[in-house]
Parts: C-alpha cells; structure tokens; sequence
C-alpha cells in the first residue's frame, strides 16, 4: 500500500507540474531529465495499477523508475545541495523522494518474491493434521 500511495503522490505531483508550468515545466533540467519527469506522469500510475494488481514485475518497474527518478533529481539538485546542504532537509522535494526511493529499492525483491504466483502471505502457516 505504500508504494501504490507514493506512486500516486508522485504522479499527482508530476499532473501539477505539468498542468501549471506546460511542457516547459522541467526547463531548468537537461532535456532527459525533462522527458523523464513527463515520462513519469504516465509511470508512477502504471506501476500503482500493477501493485494493485499484484504484478510480480511490478516492484522490479517501480524500483527502475524511482532510481531514474532519484538519478534525476539528484543530478538537477546536486550544485544547490553541495553548496546549502541543510536546505533540503525538508519535507517536500529531494528528500521524500530520496527515502521513497531508497526503500522501494531496499523492498523490491522482497516483494516481488512475495508476489510470485503460488506464495501466499501465510504460506509460512501449516495446516492442521487430517483427522484419521
């Protein structure tokens, strides 16, 4: 459920971006940089529609696209963070999207496996003795 909420703040947030600035929205970052994060308009909800779904390559997608999407914010923010470090200690921007990021990375093959057809949750649970 976390990641299907990250992945929906994320899009909506891309939706706002998009929606107030047009397709210049990005033009302080590097044109890949700038399809990426136009790109991730469409990604962030399709990875959120195969969580949902229970997709085992879903946590493989949304790892993909949160360590382009960090690769990419960190390279837009990486002088402004050298130079005034402590600025982006808050809770909006690089560092939310660092901590998402960082644990859908860290949970990603767990949850695939747990996705994988045939693993159920309480497959760890036996079932009782068949009465004789």
């Amino acid at each position: 459920m976390v990641y299907v909420v990250g992945f929906l703040e994320g899009a909506g947030v891309h939706g706002y971006f998009l929606a107030t600035g047009g397709l210049d929205a990005y033009s302080y970052a590097p044109v890949p940089v700038q399809l990426l994060f136009h790109a991730i308009l469409l990604l962030d909800p399709s990875v959120a529609l195969l969580l949902i779904r229970a997709r085992p390559g879903a946590p493989l997608l949304a790892a993909a696209v949160m360590l382009a999407d960090m690769v990419g914010n960190w390279t837009v923010a990486w002088n402004a963070v050298m130079a005034h470090p402590t600025t982006f200690l808050r809770p909006v921007g690089l560092l939310p999207i660092t901590l998402f990021g960082l644990f859908v990375l860290g949970t990603a093959l767990p949850l695939r496996r747990a996705l994988m057809p045939g693993r159920h949750i309480n497959a760890h649970v036996h079932s009782p003795p068949k009465a004789g």
